[in-house]
């Protein structure tokens, strides 16, 4: 059977193919508006501003030499690194051009050679979590990792591990820092031999050269010490930014049974979260506080998800599906206040939220 959330005015039980028809009605306003429409321009223009940038700061860390403001380039390399992230991130979900293959070349380019990212691993994993987000044993994004996103894998934890599961909501931003660390790791990870991913070699020669070139240059031109800050400065706020980027948006949301079924149309509405703010907000989160937009339409461009939104917001409320918009730092702190609970409630009954969400 299939639930509406929120609160509808009348008819709780609906049919498959009545929510899949509610999909379909919401693409057909979408595309007769026009607002699939590629934006190769406006991209353009970013990828222009951000590689000026970035061969900017370079000349400012020659220019500025021995000294320790060098840590003010250091920060904001950071910035614009995660802004590389960024348009990686919409190159591999083909918003920049109609061409597929334009699309992953740009990526490997922008997320490999700028970001010391891996395309290939990000589209496998980022592809699984937007197929299923926040369902259990589907999403890679709800994983064991350093945070415990569900009782069970609270509870499996013992030692340290288990203690900083129980207080890891406090843990959560601090931690963040360590989340470009985190990235790298995982791309060449899998880009190693046994992995299958395509280009695989020539990303694996891309992204380890531009770490060893970045790490070679810091200790050419700079003292240890200033270099080693730099480096440190540099990876925290790269973390800071992406990895705060992406935890406000599903984190805290409800998480979904294994077993259970959900229609496309809310199983991308009810997981997402939106991040209200303005042009700063949107240029710092690069265009992922549109969540619920991105999720729905995930090959939109980014600077149409500002404008479908309130057709989208529009559409979930006369079809009584819960639509969810809150403040960045309302939102930092409902994640934290879930993971908290996740954490120091691990041995108490649980209740999904989902099934709450759908009594």
């Amino acid at each position: 059977m299939f639930y509406t959330s929120g609160k509808p005015s009348s008819g709780a039980v609906r049919s498959a193919d009545e929510f899949t028809n509610l999909y379909t009605g919401l693409m057909h306003e979408v595309r007769d508006q026009g607002l699939l429409r590629k934006r190769p321009a406006y991209y353009y223009r970013q990828i222009a501003v951000a590689v000026t940038t970035f061969a900017a700061l370079w000349a400012a860390v020659v220019l500025i030499g021995d000294s320790w403001f060098q840590l003010i380039p250091a920060a904001v390399m950071g910035i614009v690194l995660a802004q590389f992230g960024f348009l990686g991130h919409d190159a591999a979900h083909q918003q920049i051009f109609t061409s597929r293959a334009a699309n992953a070349w740009t990526a490997r380019i922008l997320a490999g050679a700028f970001a010391g990212l891996s395309y290939g691993w990000w589209r496998g994993k980022h592809n699984k979590h937007h197929a299923a987000p926040n369902k259990e044993g589907y999403d890679p994004d709800i994983a064991p990792g350093a945070i415990a996103f569900t009782r069970d894998i609270v509870e499996s934890r013992t030692g340290f591990t288990g203690w900083l599961a129980r207080r890891q909501g406090w843990f959560f931003v601090p931690l963040l820092t360590l989340e470009g660390l985190n990235l790298h790791a995982s791309s060449i990870r899998a880009l190693l031999p046994r992995q299958q991913l395509p280009w695989r070699r020539l990303e694996l020669v891309i992204v380890t050269t531009r770490l060893a070139a970045f790490v070679a240059l810091l200790v050419l031109l700079l003292p240890p010490g200033i270099a080693a800050a730099f480096f440190a400065v540099q990876m925290a706020v790269f973390g800071l930014c992406l990895g705060g980027s992406f935890a406000p948006n599903h984190k805290g949301m409800p998480i979904v049974p294994a077993t259970m079924k959900i229609d496309f149309l809310r199983r991308q509405v009810l997981m997402s979260r939106n991040v209200r703010g303005n042009w700063f907000i949107d240029r710092a989160m690069g265009g992922l506080n549109y969540q619920t937009e991105h999720h729905l339409f995930p090959s939109m461009p980014r600077p149409t998800l500002k404008r479908v939104q309130p057709l989208v917001r529009d559409y979930c409320r006369r079809h009584g599906i819960a639509y969810t918009e809150e403040t960045l730092f309302t939102s930092y702190g409902i994640v934290i206040r879930y993971l908290n609970d996740v954490g120091l409630r691990a041995r108490a009954p649980f209740d999904c939220p989902l099934a709450r969400e759908m009594r």
